[in-house]
């Protein structure tokens, strides 16, 4: 939706690139100043194209979250939300390339991407994160040998999880925002729906929970939300996996893990919406789920971009 009445106004898109655990989703939240999008250590924890709304004074930033690239994805799923990056990476105004570089593998992981990233660089923006974690003349060194080499238009060097450096960054956005009407209104954070956003939350904790691959083969339905009469919010969600075997390492020894998840996610989302909520968590199999092409419409992937 684009607001109308738009004199002054300035309004961009950014989509945010990067390998597994750059860091883009703890950096978009500290971005808006709130949670939009869900946080672990495990790779490929986003899924959905995530954009997060930022409005101040005059401008509004348009920040898109994408799943982290790696090389050589195996999953169906993997391969469709990295050819979704690399769609979203040319649909929007800017491109900010997000490198971690408190770790050798992960700056050769990112150069990967740099080397199959469209130019021109003079329109992309070299983030270094975790720099706190770099001894300064390492980091220098980085930034250097980066910029020389791809021509980036300019570097900023943040801590995503402290938030360091974030201000700068947020400012450097406002000042290249074209002029044009707002998309959004100024109190939205997120074009997110709320049971899907409910929904990721809810994937956010059984990623932190579930310390296998099972994470990979999950996925998370609200099924039914309601505000009930004394302004309390009922949900109810489905956790959908592919095996029946799958079902009783979710629930845990005498339901103990479901309850766990259940309890972090109620917390959260009691944050998230400003209200009590009041959250049921259920298990079902689905076994062809990851086949399933409304899934992906779901999760904001264009059908057309998953692997036959």
């Amino acid at each position: 939706m684009k607001i109308e009445n738009a004199d002054n106004q300035r309004c961009g898109f950014v989509t945010l690139l990067g390998a597994p655990n750059a860091g883009k989703s703890t950096l978009v939240n500290q971005l808006i100043g709130q949670k939009v999008s869900i946080v672990s250590p495990k790779v490929q924890t986003t899924r959905t194209r995530v954009s997060a709304v930022l409005t101040e004074g005059d401008c509004q930033a348009v920040f898109i979250d994408t799943p982290g690239i790696f090389a050589d994805p195996k999953r169906r799923l993997e391969k469709a939300m990295i050819s979704m990056a690399w769609h979203e990476a040319h649909q929007t105004d800017r491109i900010m390339v997000l490198v971690d570089a408190s770790k050798k593998a992960a700056v050769q992981h990112s150069e990967i991407i740099l080397s199959n990233l469209k130019g021109p660089f003079s329109k992309i923006d070299l983030i270094l994160n975790k720099v706190d974690a770099v001894p300064k003349e390492s980091l220098l060194a980085l930034a250097d040998r980066l910029m020389t080499e791809y021509g980036f238009a300019s570097c900023f060097m943040v801590s995503a999880l402290k938030g360091s450096g974030v201000e700068q960054l947020r400012k450097h956005v406002f000042d290249l925002l074209p002029e044009g009407p707002w998309h959004y209104p100024e109190d939205q954070i997120t074009d997110m729906a709320n049971p899907l956003l409910a929904a990721e939350v809810t994937r956010e904790k059984l990623f932190l929970n579930l310390n296998q691959e099972l994470p990979y083969e999950l996925t998370v339905e609200t099924e039914s939300w309601a505000v009930q009469n004394n302004g309390d919010l009922r949900i109810e969600q489905a956790i959908i996996v592919s095996k029946s075997g799958h079902k009783g390492i979710i629930l845990g020894n005498k339901g103990q893990k479901i309850k766990k998840v259940g309890a972090d996610s109620r917390r959260d989302l009691s944050d998230l919406f400003g209200r009590k909520v009041h959250l049921f968590l259920f298990v079902k199999v689905k076994e062809k789920w990851l086949d399933d092409m409304e899934r992906y419409r779901e999760m904001g992937i264009d059908p057309s971009l998953v692997p036959r």
